[in-house]
């Protein structure tokens, strides 16, 4: 037995949460590319700051060293100390004047990349005589610091201790919030772009549903880019074929049913005239069979290519109407026929269409479950639900979607006793998906069948 690893594909979009649409992928990728770039300057950035502020700084200190060196040389020895302390250092730079060197003899030079930043060996043989130290001691000062001792020429050192400033990349307090000001602006132009972009194929969708619902919504506007002209232009072809082929399908059904309409009278007539009085009935019988399977056929193609417009309809209304038509024609069911549900929904339908759906589905109930209790309602989302429920056998589960086959019966719960073509749940369906619903079967568990309609808010 083969091992084959087993890989959702929306797992990776369920653990890093990327966007569903395409527009949101769109923009969180150029987002994220925009944050990388930008990361990526900030640190140059950062680097080249730290660079040329540890250059300023080792040049500060080095010239605060000479010149702090250069007073007190030049300062009267009961006056120094007075003057080294009124002395403003910068940060990194501590000064003190004893009697004794704080570098030790023998102590360890500092890290030679230290001593080469700071380059005070050179004050042993650079300027005059008079200005160079007498002694020189330079050792390391932990962490990354060094000390120095010089040697005045009445034997007083003066030490210092150097450490060089932590660096401030940010130093300017207003740095970071005008990235942080450009990110988000452009961001926003990101995601602006992005949505206009998308709007294009956003049009698209909405048009591919219209025409799903409706077969003769009008054409897609061919204006903008060239790639959306095409696209429009190549939907708007791909519409007016489905139109005519639709049209010449009906016009066929139409002539198809036309010319078998005179045969059948024909025949009709001819049938008159037979002496087998068993005969004639049963001829006369399966020609009123075919012309009613030619007049529902008829009805099939209509539904298909109707063009009524939509309006606001109540569907309470509808169903109440649906249910005393049909305890007027069938008395006998009267008290199995009711409805539950509100006393008024409205939702913007074709009206002659959708009483044709209920009404199928109504007698559907009624010739093949001896009962029609229609149920109307509409939850949070919108959705409205319309169920029809019988008190029939049922149907096998592995026949519930095949019987909206069109001319699909189930020879041990409908035959053409009851007078059926097969083409009612057909015919239901299609009106409902036409308004963007459906129609779907399910047995109840008390007994009976259950047809639920469904129509988008």
């Amino acid at each position: 037995m083969s091992w084959r690893p087993r890989w959702n594909v929306a797992e990776p979009r369920r653990r890093f949460g990327l966007p569903e649409s395409l527009g949101g992928r769109t923009a969180f990728w150029l987002i994220l590319a925009l944050m990388l770039v930008q990361a990526a300057g900030l640190t140059i950035h950062a680097l080249d700051r730290v660079d040329l502020q540890r250059f300023n700084q080792v040049r500060e200190i080095t010239g605060r060293v000479r010149a702090i060196w250069r007073t007190a040389i030049l300062a009267p020895a009961d006056r120094r100390e007075q003057l080294l302390a009124d002395l403003d250092l910068p940060e990194g730079l501590a000064l003190e004047l004893s009697d004794r060197p704080t570098v030790r003899p023998g102590a360890p030079r500092p890290p030679p990349d230290v001593a080469r930043v700071f380059r005070l060996d050179d004050m042993l043989e650079s300027g005059p005589p008079r200005f160079r130290p007498r002694e020189m001691r330079i050792g390391p000062d932990h962490p990354g610091g060094l000390r120095v001792s010089l040697r005045l020429p009445d034997n007083e050192w003066l030490n210092f201790r150097i450490r060089m400033p932590p660096p401030r990349p940010w130093h300017s307090t207003t740095f970071l919030a005008a990235f942080v000001l450009m990110t988000v602006a452009a961001a926003l132009l990101i995601v602006g772009a992005v949505a206009r972009l998308m709007r294009p194929v956003r049009l698209l969708a909405a048009a591919a549903d219209r025409l799903g619902r409706d077969v003769n919504a009008p054409p897609m506007d061919e204006k903008g880019p060239s790639e959306v002209a095409t696209a429009a232009r190549a939907f708007n072809q791909m519409a007016a074929r489905i139109r005519r082929f639709v049209a010449d399908r009906t016009q066929m059904l139409a002539a198809i049913g036309h010319d078998l309409r005179t045969p059948i009278t024909r025949l009709r007539l001819r049938a008159e005239f037979m002496d087998d009085e068993e005969q004639r009935r049963k001829m006369l019988s399966d020609l009123d069979e075919m012309e009613q399977m030619i007049s529902a056929t008829l009805t099939f193609a209509r539904d298909d290519a109707a063009a009524e417009p939509a309006a606001a309809l109540d569907l309470a209304a509808l169903c109440r109407t649906v249910a005393d038509e049909a305890a007027d024609a069938r008395p006998e069911l009267a008290e199995a026929i009711d409805y539950d549900g509100p006393e008024r929904l409205t939702a913007r339908a074709r009206p002659v269409a959708m009483k044709r759906a209920v009404a199928n589905l109504v007698s559907n109930a009624l010739a093949y479950g001896g009962a029609a209790r229609i149920h109307l309602s509409r939850d949070a989302s919108g959705l409205t639900r319309l169920a029809v429920d019988d008190d029939g056998p049922g149907i096998p589960e592995a026949e519930l979607e095949a019987v909206f086959t069109p001319f699909r019966r189930l020879e041990n719960s409908r035959n053409r006793e009851t007078g059926g073509t097969g083409l009612g749940l057909t015919i239901a369906r299609n009106i409902m998906r036409a308004h963007g619903g459906d129609v779907v079967l399910h047995n109840r568990p008390d007994g009976g069948l259950s047809a639920v309609a469904t129509l988008p808010g």
